[in-house]
Protein backbone atom coordinates (compact mmCIF):
# COMPACT_ATOMS: atom_id res chain seq x y z
CA UNK A 1 0.00 0.00 0.00
CA UNK A 2 1.31 3.63 -0.59
CA UNK A 3 3.11 5.10 1.99
CA UNK A 4 3.19 9.18 2.92
CA UNK A 5 5.39 10.62 4.84
CA UNK A 6 4.63 14.60 5.80
CA UNK A 7 6.92 17.26 6.70
CA UNK A 8 7.49 21.22 6.83
CA UNK A 9 4.44 22.32 9.37
CA UNK A 10 5.18 24.38 12.31
CA UNK A 11 3.96 27.84 13.98
CA UNK A 12 3.29 30.71 11.80
CA UNK A 13 1.98 33.97 12.24
CA UNK A 14 -1.07 35.36 10.34
CA UNK A 15 0.29 36.70 6.57
CA UNK A 16 3.86 33.68 7.04
CA UNK A 17 4.53 31.28 4.44
CA UNK A 18 5.17 27.84 5.15
CA UNK A 19 6.14 24.82 2.73
CA UNK A 20 5.10 21.11 3.21
CA UNK A 21 6.79 18.28 2.14
CA UNK A 22 5.45 15.10 1.17
CA UNK A 23 7.22 11.21 0.44
CA UNK A 24 5.63 8.56 -1.16
CA UNK A 25 6.49 5.01 -1.83
CA UNK A 26 5.15 2.05 -2.84
CA UNK A 27 2.91 3.77 -5.85
CA UNK A 28 4.08 4.51 -9.65
CA UNK A 29 4.38 7.97 -8.73
CA UNK A 30 5.34 9.76 -12.12
CA UNK A 31 1.06 8.41 -12.85
CA UNK A 32 -0.67 9.05 -9.40
CA UNK A 33 -2.31 11.80 -8.52
CA UNK A 34 -1.80 13.19 -5.23
CA UNK A 35 -3.46 15.48 -2.48
CA UNK A 36 -2.97 17.60 0.22
CA UNK A 37 -5.55 17.26 3.07
CA UNK A 38 -6.10 18.72 6.28
CA UNK A 39 -8.24 18.22 9.49
CA UNK A 40 -9.16 20.84 11.82
CA UNK A 41 -10.20 20.14 15.46
CA UNK A 42 -13.96 18.78 15.19
CA UNK A 43 -14.08 18.98 11.51
CA UNK A 44 -13.43 16.87 8.94
CA UNK A 45 -10.97 15.96 6.77
CA UNK A 46 -10.59 18.64 3.98
CA UNK A 47 -8.84 17.93 0.12
CA UNK A 48 -7.43 21.01 -0.29
CA UNK A 49 -5.13 20.86 -3.34
CA UNK A 50 -4.51 18.02 -5.28
CA UNK A 51 -2.12 17.81 -8.80
CA UNK A 52 -2.50 15.10 -11.77
CA UNK A 53 0.92 13.27 -12.82
CA UNK A 54 1.47 16.05 -15.26
CA UNK A 55 1.27 18.69 -13.32
CA UNK A 56 -2.10 19.84 -13.41
CA UNK A 57 -3.33 21.81 -9.75
CA UNK A 58 -6.80 22.23 -8.33
CA UNK A 59 -7.32 24.08 -5.23
CA UNK A 60 -10.58 24.71 -2.89
CA UNK A 61 -11.64 27.83 -3.30
CA UNK A 62 -10.28 28.99 0.15
CA UNK A 63 -6.74 28.70 -0.57
CA UNK A 64 -6.51 29.75 -3.99
CA UNK A 65 -4.02 32.63 -5.05
CA UNK A 66 -2.09 31.40 -1.59
CA UNK A 67 -1.10 28.32 -1.53
CA UNK A 68 0.82 26.33 -4.91
CA UNK A 69 1.09 22.77 -5.36
CA UNK A 70 3.98 20.67 -7.15
CA UNK A 71 5.33 17.72 -7.54
CA UNK A 72 9.05 16.33 -8.43
CA UNK A 73 8.21 12.47 -9.72
CA UNK A 74 11.68 11.88 -9.43
CA UNK A 75 12.55 12.24 -6.41
CA UNK A 76 8.35 10.85 -5.42
CA UNK A 77 7.69 14.25 -3.70
CA UNK A 78 4.92 16.34 -3.65
CA UNK A 79 4.78 19.92 -1.92
CA UNK A 80 2.57 22.73 -0.83
CA UNK A 81 3.65 26.23 -0.58
CA UNK A 82 1.59 27.61 1.74
CA UNK A 83 1.26 31.65 1.63
CA UNK A 84 -0.48 34.39 3.22
CA UNK A 85 -1.08 31.78 5.90
CA UNK A 86 -5.05 32.87 8.02
CA UNK A 87 -5.59 31.46 11.65
CA UNK A 88 -8.30 29.17 9.73
CA UNK A 89 -5.50 27.70 7.70
CA UNK A 90 -4.66 26.27 11.14
CA UNK A 91 -4.90 22.32 11.06
CA UNK A 92 -2.97 18.52 10.60
CA UNK A 93 -2.09 18.77 7.00
CA UNK A 94 -1.89 15.09 5.49
CA UNK A 95 -0.82 14.28 1.24
CA UNK A 96 -1.94 11.39 -0.31
CA UNK A 97 -2.61 9.76 -3.48
CA UNK A 98 -6.00 9.84 -4.84
CA UNK A 99 -7.82 7.33 -7.15
CA UNK A 100 -8.75 9.60 -10.42
CA UNK A 101 -12.09 7.41 -10.98
CA UNK A 102 -13.63 7.86 -7.21
CA UNK A 103 -11.88 11.07 -6.81
CA UNK A 104 -11.21 9.10 -2.87
CA UNK A 105 -7.89 8.90 -1.57
CA UNK A 106 -6.33 4.88 -1.44
CA UNK A 107 -2.51 5.02 0.62
CA UNK A 108 -2.37 4.78 4.38
CA UNK A 109 -2.64 8.01 6.07
CA UNK A 110 0.69 9.14 7.38
CA UNK A 111 0.97 11.06 10.41
CA UNK A 112 0.57 14.18 9.19
CA UNK A 113 2.01 18.08 9.80
CA UNK A 114 0.67 20.44 12.32
CA UNK A 115 0.39 24.15 10.73
CA UNK A 116 -0.42 26.72 13.59
CA UNK A 117 -1.19 30.32 12.51
CA UNK A 118 -1.52 31.93 15.17
CA UNK A 119 -0.15 35.66 16.56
Amino acid sequence: QVQLVESGGGLVQPGGSLRLSCAASRVVFRITVMGWYRQAPGKQRELVASITGGGGPKYVDSVKGRFTISRENAKNMVYLQMNSLKPEDTAVYYCNAINPVSSLPFGSWGQGTQVTVSS
